[in-house]
């Protein structure tokens, strides 16, 4: 057979073209804990969620760099623990860092063209980090004057739910018992209204396209954060009566430091008025019901992937911001340093990675940043705190377990986590200890047990040496607007 010769130019071609890089598709969440079917989860709905991890690698042990919100975003953009930035609570990174290069930028400096749209960073006005995005999506254009609040459920929005939402507390949020807990259903022919649906939209025309640079698309949702207002067929995937809530334990407060366990007594107010009013089901219920429609909304940016023309050179990395806890250790909410709020849904799929694989060794939020800046082949100049994910993902045999951080809400405050360990340290001292393996609740703190000591120091020794002074916090801080950008002042001191 006569052998054709391939002129070298058409060879670098192809080269070219094969060594494209990847497009990379983010998909976050707020406030979903691990109750999700890749995770194991029996009760939960997520039938693209099990579709994304049949296609990749769910990390089973994944959890958030910070206790809420704010932490968790920071840190996820900047590649850098509270430990280091100083962003432990509200403070804002690019205010008090703007050294810090965020990822966005590190990748349209790499070639990317970025976009974005819905709760990436913080939710309230002025947390945008709007360097390095060549779009960025609000819903409506006059958010953009006022510092470019998330703006998911504004007052008086049309499609709240009716007649009434299910509360625990009316709904204007008057001072009844403290709580914040509020679900209900959406009319189904009002979700394409819905500030998510319309964000999940956008991002899908965008990934449709043909792009001249490789794109990077950020999509965050609101959901599934209280309050639960989602379509009625979400609600309508369970039936309230079989829902099972999570184990409780009565005195599961009695071995906690005592500043830990009067602030949870405190908090387990909201717990105790579920209970009062037969509630918690209902409550588990609409969260449920929310996890769905977030899944829904991922299936929409699973099929625009698949349409479009970069369907076999996408990467896709699902994560949520932090867990939530549904009355265990009498607590709704998160901005704890135990399991319900660490642990996340972390899901990644594309070219090179492995598919239909599972790890359970210690991985982190933070390691999103370095593991993009490698599977993309981007430069990043700065130093952050994660570890590439890449090795792993290809080759999940290759895993190994590793202590992991989890920043509290001030100095000295944090968890050291593995598979097999779970270390907390309070500001004061105090600690806490538990056996992952041989006590998934949390129930029995081994702290004070000497017999644990030498574990305890292994695990201490894995703590930043130093911690970072806390920066100032939003309260301290002036939002000043200027059109459609805006900035931080320091407020001045009041005089005494």
């Amino acid at each position: 057979m006569k052998r054709i010769a391939i002129p070298m130019a058409v060879l670098a071609c192809l080269a070219a073209v094969s060594a494209q890089p990847p497009n990379v598709l983010m998909f976050a969440v707020d406030d979903m804990c691990d109750w999700i079917g890749p995770m194991r989860h029996a009760q939960a709905v997520t039938p693209n969620m099990d579709r994304l991890a049949a296609s990749g690698l769910t990390l089973l042990n994944g959890h958030t760099a910070g206790t809420f919100c704010a932490p968790s975003r920071s840190a996820m953009f900047t590649g850098r623990h509270a430990t280091t930035t100083g962003c432990y609570t509200t403070q804002v990174y690019f205010h008090d860092h703007p050294e810090i290069r965020p990822l966005q930028v590190v990748l349209q400096d790499g070639g990317y063209a970025t976009y974005g749209a819905g709760k990436l960073f913080h939710h309230p006005a002025g947390y945008l980090d709007l360097r390095g995005w060549d779009g960025f999506f609000v819903r409506d254009a006059g958010q953009k004057q006022r510092g470019w609040p998330l703006d998911s459920w504004p007052p008086g929005d049309p499609i709240l739910p009716l007649p009434q939402p299910n509360s625990i507390f009316n709904h204007d949020r008057k001072p009844a018992d403290g709580s914040f807990l509020e679900w209900g259903r959406v009319l189904d022919e009002n979700e394409e209204k819905m500030a998510d649906t319309i964000r999940t939209g956008w991002a899908c025309d965008l990934l449709k396209r043909k792009h001249d640079k490789p794109l990077f698309v950020a999509v965050g949702l609101y959901a599934p954060h209280f309050p639960n207002y989602v379509p009625e067929k979400y609600f309508d995937l369970y039936d309230v009566g079989k829902i099972q809530p999570p184990p409780y334990k009565t005195d599961d407060l009695e071995d906690l430091p005592p500043r830990v366990r009067k602030a949870k007594e405190n908090r387990s107010a909201i717990h105790k008025r579920l209970v009062e009013l037969n509630a918690v089901e209902a409550a588990i219920h609409g969260y449920l019901a929310s996890i769905s429609y977030a899944d829904a909304m991922l299936g929409r940016l699973l099929d625009a992937v698949a349409a479009g023309p970069n369907a076999d050179n996408t990467i896709i990395v699902f994560w949520s911001d932090h867990g939530y806890h549904h009355g265990e250790k009498s607590d709704w909410g998160k901005h704890t340093l135990w399991e319900r709020t660490s642990n996340v849904p972390f899901i990644w799929a594309g070219p090179e990675i492995a598919k239909g694989a599972t790890v359970d060794t210690s991985v982190s939020l933070i390691d999103v940043f370095p593991t993009l800046v490698s599977l993309c082949g981007v430069k990043d100049v700065q130093i952050r705190d994660g570890v590439s994910l890449a090795p792993l993902l290809k080759n999940p045999e290759s895993a190994t377990d590793r202590e992991v951080l989890l920043p509290g809400m001030k100095p000295e405050e944090y968890a050291i986590i593995n598979r097999d360990w779970r270390y907390i340290h309070y500001a004061d001292g105090t600690e806490e200890l538990y056996d992952s393996r041989r006590d998934p609740n949390e129930w029995d703190n081994l702290a004070g047990n000497p017999e644990f000591d030498q574990v305890k120091q292994k695990l201490r020794a894995a703590a930043p040496p130093t911690f970072a002074k806390p920066g100032p916090e939003v309260r301290e801080l002036r939002l000043v607007t200027a059109g459609e950008r805006f900035h931080w002042e320091t407020k001045p001191r009041k005089r005494r």
